[in-house]
């Protein structure tokens, strides 16, 4: 296969265009049309499809594209490793991916520990749906999963739960708020507006089982798949809302809201899944450490 036939289809994928591609790459929009066909030839199948006035990848296209990135990108790590002055260490890549029901400052403590290790990582993060996380994750684009709930018995994935710990969960509210739920915790929760988790979320689901054993009936004013949303619209006062114990010094200090209480009975847990049943990547093994060894040691069970 001809690379420089590559390189100009990744151009016109990744700009958008022929004419774009054909400015980036300083030659005629003929000429990156022409080098297109060639390699579409070489392939034996088209990689772009017209609809209207724009350029589409067909399927094939979406497959040349996706081993386009991963070759391109080693093409400059490689410049990047060469260039580096002698006696320094090469990063290593560390290709994370992030469910969404994870909470963005776990995340960030969970990986923090990466960003300042001895050997250093160039994390690459990528944040979606558990479940097409799942799928990168089985064909190697990355090196591990971060998510609330471990690896769901119905998936077709050959992969493994390392669970990192837990943590209880409190309830917080504005100070206005709070002034008004007049008894204690957690019967102040009956009645009480709340902004929960989404119902079919790890969370949401042990939620209510939690409301059932203790039997309370808040009003339940949202459902959110983002939790940055219930501690944006609850600390303006619109209801009580959730956050991961590990959090409570942060989420009351950014804020300014008060605690309710601790349910020390209502646990969150977070999981590294990857397809190693031991871990290897040197990069997993530090944050998996650091996160059982420091920031969930106190909930680890």
């Amino acid at each position: 296969m001809n690379y420089k036939h590559l390189q100009y289809f990744w151009a016109v994928a990744r700009l958008g265009g022929v004419v774009k591609a054909s400015e980036h790459l300083h030659v005629t929009p003929q000429t990156v049309s022409g080098q297109i066909q060639l390699l579409e030839d070489h392939f034996g199948r088209p990689l772009f499809q017209k609809k209207g006035r724009k350029l589409e990848l067909t399927e094939t296209g979406q497959l040349a594209f996706s081993y386009a990135k991963d070759i391109f990108s080693l093409g400059e790590e490689l410049d990047q490793v060469v260039r580096q002055p002698r006696g320094m260490l090469r990063p290593l890549e560390l290709r994370v991916g992030v469910a969404d029901a994870v909470p963005k400052p776990v995340a960030c403590l969970v990986l923090e520990p990466a960003l300042q290790h001895q050997q250093p990582f160039k994390v690459i993060c990528r944040e979606w749906k558990l479940d097409s996380l799942l799928a990168e994750l089985a064909v190697h684009r990355l090196d591990l999963v971060l998510s609330d709930r471990p690896l769901p018995a119905d998936m077709s994935v050959q992969a493994f739960n390392h669970r990192l710990g837990g943590s209880s969960v409190g309830f917080y509210a504005s100070k206005e708020l709070a002034g008004k739920l007049k008894r204690g915790f957690p019967a102040c929760l009956d009645g009480a507006p709340l902004l929960a988790p989404a119902s079919d979320s790890a969370l949401g689901m042990r939620l209510g089982q939690w409301l059932g054993a203790h039997k309370l009936k808040p009003h339940i004013v949202g459902e959110f798949d983002d939790n940055a949303l219930p501690m944006a619209l609850g600390h303006l006062g619109n209801g009580v809302f959730m956050a991961p114990m590990v959090l409570d010094e942060t989420i009351r200090a950014q804020y300014g809201v008060k605690r309710l209480g601790e349910a020390t009975d209502l646990v969150e847990s977070y999981y590294v899944i990857t397809v190693e049943r031991r871990i290897k990547h040197p990069g997993v093994a530090a944050i998996t450490q650091a996160a059982r060894e420091g920031l969930f040691a106190a909930w680890t069970r």
